[in-house]
């Protein structure tokens, strides 16, 4: 059996983790420590960054604290990205009680962290959630697209949870480390908001309180919200609808490739009836046009953890063709043949198409994305 740790080596966890994915946040790192003990005094706590591998240093800049202080821990991704997907790993490598999830941008209040804390403890909740949306809450200097934005997201999140929380798209919480572990397993890990993926997993409903804050400036570096976020977030919310059985990959690819349907159709169209091409010529130029529609879609989109740059772009392209080289040739010929036997051009396109895709999203995500690879 082995021999049980002395009472010298034994070291009870610490009471809270807060965790906070960062991505180029490098100028962030030193003042978000500093605000994360000041507000924390006389807690015992740690502070794990999870980071995607910022080209900026950042995971350098939070090891150089971490090896001053060892409350700090730091986790470096290679190859992946998501901020829900980082919170879910920094809040599994913690053996902490509790568990708070923070933006590593310094837009989140450090200072709320005790009252939230004891709020949590004391009033036998599961969750305490930093509002925007209750009294006293308030979203800064945010543009007026970006509150729209925001508002409309939220809408969309409560009508999938079934819980009356005002803030479903907040990014600031601290919850029960045994709440998290009941649902990790159902949570997709998909996109930003990782607390409406908590609520919207199947369990036990969760106890809540919203505790107002308002959303302060960024002080450094730039917002890391853009278009590919949104579709990351209706994903999640799609995720949700289907259940866990239908990967969330595969409900992208798939509504890439009814955007390929439409381009290939268009691009037929226009050679075969507008050109008078022969259906071969026309189905096989769609079928190429499509084909690399698709793929440059996928790589912004469907795998942008994993994106293809530069000379790897170019690389992932042509594999994407090469392993789709057999069912391109199935969608050109079965087209043609069912063209050519029922004179129905639509029909016999979509025949080709049906085949080419089931083909396209199991190749692919086996070869074309299978690991990241170097610019």
């Amino acid at each position: 059996m082995p021999t049980p740790p002395s009472d010298a080596l034994r070291c009870p966890p610490p009471v809270l983790s807060v965790v906070v994915p960062t991505f180029n946040e490098v100028d962030n790192v030193a003042e978000l420590v500093a605000r994360v003990a000041g507000a924390l005094a006389g807690t015992d706590w740690e502070l794990i960054f999870v980071d995607d591998d910022s080209p900026d240093g950042t995971a350098d800049r939070a090891r150089a604290i971490a090896a001053t202080d060892r409350r700090v821990r730091v986790l470096q991704r290679i190859g992946r990205r998501g901020l829900s997907s980082a919170c879910i790993e920094g809040m599994l490598a913690s053996s902490a009680a509790y568990l708070a999830v923070m933006d590593g941008d310094l837009q989140h209040d450090a200072a709320l962290l005790p009252q939230m804390l004891a709020a949590l403890a004391e009033d036998d909740l599961d969750i305490v959630v930093g509002s925007r949306y209750v009294a006293d809450g308030g979203l800064g200097d945010w543009a007026a697209r970006r509150r729209s934005m925001s508002r409309l997201a939220g809408g969309l999140g409560r009508r999938l949870i079934k819980a009356d929380l005002q803030d479903p798209m907040s990014g600031f919480f601290i919850l029960r480390a045994e709440a998290f572990r009941t649902r990790v397993r159902r949570l997709s890990g998909v996109g930003f908001k990782l607390l409406l993926d908590l609520f919207a997993s199947d369990g036990t409903p969760l106890r809540f309180r919203e505790i107002p804050y308002r959303f302060g400036l960024r002080q450094a570096g730039a917002s890391k919200l853009d278009n590919a976020v949104l579709w990351e977030y209706l994903l999640m919310l799609l995720q949700k609808l289907v259940g866990p059985v239908v990967p969330v990959r595969f409900i992208a690819f798939s509504l890439i490739g009814g955007l390929g349907v439409g381009v290939h159709l268009a691009v037929l169209w226009a050679l075969f009836k507008g050109l008078g091409t022969s259906f071969l010529v026309g189905q096989a130029a769609a079928t190429l046009v499509a084909m690399t529609s698709n793929f440059f879609l996928n790589n912004l989109l469907t795998y942008r953890d994993m994106r293809l740059r530069g000379r790897a772009l170019l690389w992932g392209w042509a594999s994407f063709v090469a392993a789709c080289s057999i069912g391109a040739l199935a969608n050109v010929g079965i087209a043609t043949y069912l063209f050519r036997a029922e004179s129905f051009w639509l029909l016999s396109a979509f025949a080709g198409i049906l085949v080419g895709a089931v083909w396209n999203y199991a190749v692919t995500a086996v070869y074309t994305w299978r690991r990241p690879r170097a610019a």
